[in-house]
């Protein structure tokens, strides 16, 4: 049984204390644009302090999705005596700063679903996000592929808590404007018992949901690294199955098109950052396992280049496999951001003063950045990166989002723009039509940025390149 020292229950505290507090400080001064920045920041520059010393959980969900791995001979030292001392202290936290915040401000706001929601709606969102939360806790920061070698691991990465920290920024401009953006007990007990008086009730659904999203992560994340439940010698060993693969491929584009969804449809003020660290999230999380593309124009331009190992190269088939696995998830999503927004959905194509070539130019351009820069950092031998792989890719949403989201809206992705389009057909005929036109430009930029990294990266280029260094 793993004990639990004065320190570690002292950084669970601090932690979760800055967490709430800066919360409770964003909202009651009105920071719309830049709170979900804020509270992501907090949590990771606290996971990075206080990591070391308690494991830097800060949130009742990660620590009962981390001893139900433990309880599963999975990675992670968290039995449940620690798990309730952790999850004690960090309610706790939660309570002391949420008052904090309401006597420094002489206000309070209260917990509960926004106007027009209700709460299967805010339900769906906590559980999601609480979900990616927790999977990617346990991909990047528990599992033991980065163990220590002598532990047969890899070594520790040094993206944990930025791939952590920014699941808020992800899940906070789009399921905020839904359920508020808990993602975590102790936030939604501390917000709901300061503000009292202005009702009492709603953390138990928030935390019921909480919950669930944190349990399903452990077992996703079973599912798709079954080594780590099998010893330390296996860790990172055994190469993942193919339908492990796959179900990366589902989860990662599944998680990025709820998210565009909803950003969208929540008129998110800073939805293209949103989205950007929704894929680069899921990319650190996975990207092991099956090269997390969640795009079937990166899949093609990957397929195109040749540049993968030859033990990584994939059929025709499983090509095909890829590419549908990522519709299908992208389908989902729609599906689900559709349900939590009661029906509504968007369309695709050029957006108001431009037209399809404006549009179609856009797309592919900047479809080619997205692929070209994921075959340079992060399928190259030559010049990929161990650690900013997925902060590279994923800022070419950044880039690409608020470039031409006012010209094209920034789909940069087949399997979104067929997500999107498959949702708004069931209301408006020509959704899969423009879903379908956008992604033979995004299949075009994808195929040049094959041709141009091939031609700067190819071995052919690499070869030339050190005869004339000779």
């Amino acid at each position: 049984m793993a004990n639990v020292t004065a320190a570690q229950i002292t950084a669970e505290f601090v932690g979760t204390f800055l967490l709430v507090f800066t919360i409770g400080c964003n909202v009651l001064s009105k920071t719309p644009v830049w709170a979900g920045v804020s509270i992501a920041c907090v949590l990771m520059v606290s996971i990075y302090a206080l990591g070391g010393i308690s494991g830097g959980n800060f949130n009742p969900a990660v620590s009962i999705s981390i001893a139900t791995s433990t309880s599963l001979k999975g990675p992670g030292e968290m039995d449940w005596k620690k798990c309730g001392i952790y999850c004690a202290t960090q309610i706790l936290a939660g309570i002391v700063a949420a008052f904090s915040y309401a006597i420094m401000f002489w206000n309070a706001f209260d917990l509960g679903p926004s106007k027009g929601f209700g709460m299967m709606s805010a339900g769906l969102c906590e559980f999601f996000y609480t979900f990616m939360l927790c999977f990617v806790v346990l991909n990047v920061a528990v599992s033991r592929r980065y163990d220590s070698p002598l532990k047969g691991g890899f070594g520790p990465n040094e993206f944990y808590g930025l791939a952590i920290g920014f699941v808020i920024v992800a899940g906070a401009y789009g399921a905020g404007v839904v359920s508020g953006g808990c993602f975590n007990p102790a936030v939604a007990i501390g917000i709901d018992t300061s503000s009292a008086g202005l009702g009492f009730g709603y953390c138990i659904p928030y935390v019921i949901f909480e919950v669930l999203g944190g349990v399903c992560a452990t077992f996703a994340y079973k599912a798709i690294r079954p080594d780590d439940f099998l010893g330390h010698d296996s860790a990172g060993k055994i190469p993942s199955s193919f339908g492990a693969k796959l179900a990366c491929e589902f989860l990662g584009t599944f998680m990025l098109v709820l998210t565009v969804g909803l950003n969208v449809l929540g008129n998110s003020p800073a939805g293209a950052f949103s989205i950007a660290a929704s894929l680069m999230c899921m990319i650190y999380a996975l990207g092991p396992i099956s090269g997390a593309h969640f795009n079937p124009a990166v899949t093609l331009a990957i397929h195109l280049s040749e540049m993968e190992k030859s033990e990584d190269r994939k059929s025709i088939k499983e090509v095909g496999l890829y590419m549908l696995v990522q519709i299908a998830g992208a389908v989902c999503a729609s599906e689900i951001y559709t349900i939590i927004f009661l029906g509504h959905s968007f369309p695709l194509g050029p957006q108001a003063g431009y037209n399809w070539i404006h549009a179609g130019v856009a797309e592919a351009v900047f479809t080619f950045v997205l692929c070209f820069v994921v075959l340079c950092t992060a399928v190259s031998d030559n010049t990929k990166s161990s650690q900013m792989f997925g902060l590279a890719i994923g800022s070419c949403v950044t880039v690409g989002g608020f470039a031409i989201g006012g010209v094209s809206g920034a789909s940069l992705n087949p399997a979104v723009s067929i997500g999107i389009g498959c949702a708004h057909s069931q209301i408006m005929k020509g959704g899969l039509s423009s879903a379908l036109a956008y992604s033979c430009y995004e299949f075009g930029g994808a195929a040049i940025a094959a041709g141009i990294a091939r031609a700067t990266h190819g071995t052919a280029a690499q070869q030339a390149s050190k005869a004339g260094m000779c």
